[in-house]
């Protein structure tokens, strides 16, 4: 118990009790006491604050058990040595830990792009040489209609010759559409196969983002449940606009308090604050910002403050994967990873910058090509960043520059 620090817990207490992160703990407890050959783990990391983590590092790294491991946490993935990738082709197999698998991903993806384009290059060139062909074709069977003619040959004759050269011209027109379909039909494959990242943007107009000018500061605040002070001391900082700030603490420690603070949803009881931003957007792990009442359209057209047709807003869609077929779906039905498509989506259609986005443990609900999709999109965001997370990896890769740590009174 001591290992997974859950030393303070009643032994005797029930499980419905207990946090998400403590009933994670407990279960890891076991292991070490029953010491299995073959481990199972589905997303062990789910609800582990980041000491917790590092000690399920720690027991990934050390252990002699076999490990079998479902998990998107990029920086567990890095203490295993084979990775396989399920896919509706089956299984594969790749001999290294994730940072390998990336490194052949890419590889993989870039023979792909490559294949596109010889695609698009060979279908071009079909359809040209289609319409060579049968601007020829015409002009053979013009000139050969006007000697017909000339030299007076039966009409019964002119029909059958007629008749004969429309079946040719009819044949080879079947034969360059049946080989354009082909190399569409392989192209549409393709292309589905390479996920189009670089569409999934924040195309915000950034100009009205003022880097450098003071957001919001705080002096020496607390706030207090039960009369008690939520943090061991008071707090003091400012927020820049255009700084990338992890907000850091165990579970518990008021990260959501403070966040709350910065929105100006909460007056903490002693210090001041200063808040200066007009615009802060929270986006939570559960991406409630949708309305589940709403269908993928009409959640889009919700955002359309800028009188978007909508053409142009199915457009935008389809750029987030959300292709005809989707746009009646209703959004409570959507998994995490659609969730955070569809919000993106609704801010590139809304294209007001706020000054503050708030992100609260985004990948907590999302698989790897998600979070890459959401790590692409929010590097392309000049405002200020204000991260809740315990992934290690995706901090690093949307370039949090400072930390404010959090330390609750007990």
């Amino acid at each position: 118990m001591a290992y997974w620090q859950l030393s303070s817990l009643d032994l005797n207490q029930k499980m419905e009790t207990l946090s998400g992160g403590q009933k994670m703990k407990v279960f890891l407890a076991g292991i070490l006491i029953h010491k299995p050959e073959l481990i199972l783990l589905d997303e062990p990391g789910n609800h582990l604050d980041t000491d917790a983590r590092q000690q399920l590092y720690k027991f990934i790294s050390e252990t002699n058990s076999t490990l079998l491991i479902v998990s998107h946490d990029r920086k567990l993935l890095n203490f295993l040595n084979t990775i396989a990738e399920l896919s509706s082709k089956g299984i594969t197999l790749y001999g290294g830990n994730y940072d390998f698998y990336a490194q052949q991903k890419q590889i993989e993806n870039n023979a792909l792009e490559e294949s596109v384009q010889s695609k698009e290059k060979a279908l071009r060139k079909a359809k040209e040489k289609e319409r060579e062909t049968m601007e020829r074709q015409q002009r053979m069977d013009a000139r050969g209609k006007g000697k017909q003619e000339k030299a007076g040959v039966a009409r019964i004759m002119m029909n059958t010759l007629r008749n004969q050269a429309e079946h040719s011209s009819s044949k080879l027109k079947s034969a360059h559409a049946e080989k354009i379909t082909h190399l569409s039909d392989e192209l549409q494959y393709l292309r589905a196969a390479v996920p189009d990242i670089a569409n999934m943007k924040l195309g915000f107009e950034d100009a009205n983002l003022h880097k450098g000018k003071i957001l919001f500061s705080a002096t020496d605040i607390n706030f207090t449940y039960d009369k008690q002070p939520l943090w061991k001391k008071p707090l003091s900082f400012e927020i820049i606009s255009g700084e990338r700030i992890a907000l850091k603490g165990s579970n518990g420690s008021g990260k959501t308090s403070l966040i709350k603070i910065i929105l100006g949803k909460l007056t903490p009881q002693t210090g001041s604050v200063y808040k200066a931003n007009k615009q802060a957007i929270y986006i939570d792990q559960e991406y409630s910002l949708l309305d589940d009442k709403l269908t993928v359209y009409e959640q889009a057209q919700q955002y359309n403050t800028g009188a978007l047709q909508e053409h142009e807003i199915k457009i935008r869609l389809t750029w987030f994967l959300f292709d005809k077929e989707h746009w009646n779906k209703p959004c409570k039905a959507l998994s995490g990873g659609e969730r955070m498509r569809l919000l993106l989506c609704c801010l590139t259609i809304s294209n007001t910058p706020p000054d503050i986005i708030v992100l609260d443990e985004p990948t907590n609900n999302l698989d790897i090509i998600n979070t890459e999709i959401l790590t692409t999109a929010v590097n392309q965001y000049k405002g200020t960043l204000i991260v809740v997370s315990h992934d290690a990896y995706f901090l690093e890769e949307i370039g949090i520059n400072r930390s404010i740590e959090l330390l609750k009174l007990s």
